[in-house]
């Protein structure tokens, strides 16, 4: 089973791969992942993707691939994988279709800006232990308190609506297109394509997951 996430940030893509990574024991690899557990190796490519990451320039395409096609050659990519978060961008799809590599979903989590912009914008974190809240869907027992401690909860910058929206219109200018790109690639060729998948990421955690697994499932 291999499967590409797609989605915008908040959509839930992350929550979903890793319960299907569970589900088949396979695992999930995300972009940054890959960076840091190469960045620790001290291997040619690694102290390569260091260098860049130490200058502050954005690792490449190029190098991107390369991490991902040394990871699914681990052991434990052997039955497949899911990724998540890559590829970002048309020239790492297309850097995949070239290579060969063989993807049976791809799988869009998708939900209106809008309704992304409530979600995260009502997210509250305790920083010292990482316990999530959200101040219309789980809200804290008391307004503004960790339910354990009673200590302050705060909203992470990458939270608050201005914020939010400025990570959307990236997702749109970069990322959405990958989504015509895999339909047309199911659409126009004759060779072996990704199923593309579109799921309504509006519903509750458990009745996307479900819905996901009825369509695998259905698999011919």
């Amino acid at each position: 089973m291999r499967i590409i996430f797609l989605g915008a940030p908040g959509a839930g893509k992350g929550t979903q791969a890793q319960i299907l990574a569970n589900q088949f024991s396979i695992p999930q690899i995300s972009t940054g992942e890959m960076l840091r557990e190469a960045v620790k190796s001290n291997s040619p490519l690694g102290n390569q993707v260091k260098s860049v990451m130490q200058s502050g320039a954005l690792v490449s395409d190029e190098l991107i691939f390369e991490l991902v096609q040394q990871r699914i050659q681990a052991a434990d990519c052997q039955s497949g994988f899911i990724f998540d978060g890559f590829p970002r961008t048309i020239a790492q799809a297309k850097a995949l279709q070239q290579a060969g590599i063989s993807i049976d979903y791809v799988i869009e989590i998708a939900i209106a800006d809008e309704d992304l912009v409530k979600r995260l914008g009502g997210r509250r974190i305790h920083p010292a232990s990482g316990r999530t809240y959200h101040v219309l869907y789980h809200p804290p027992k008391q307004r503004g308190l960790d339910d354990i401690t009673g200590e302050p909860l705060v909203q992470r910058d990458d939270d608050k609506d201005e914020t939010v929206r400025k990570r959307l219109q990236v997702y749109h200018n970069q990322t959405k297109p990958l989504i015509e790109f895999f339909q047309n690639w199911q659409r126009n060729t004759t060779e072996k394509a990704p199923r593309y998948i579109k799921i309504d990421g509006t519903m509750a955690v458990e009745t996307v997951t479900k819905t996901i697994m009825n369509v695998i499932e259905k698999k011919d």
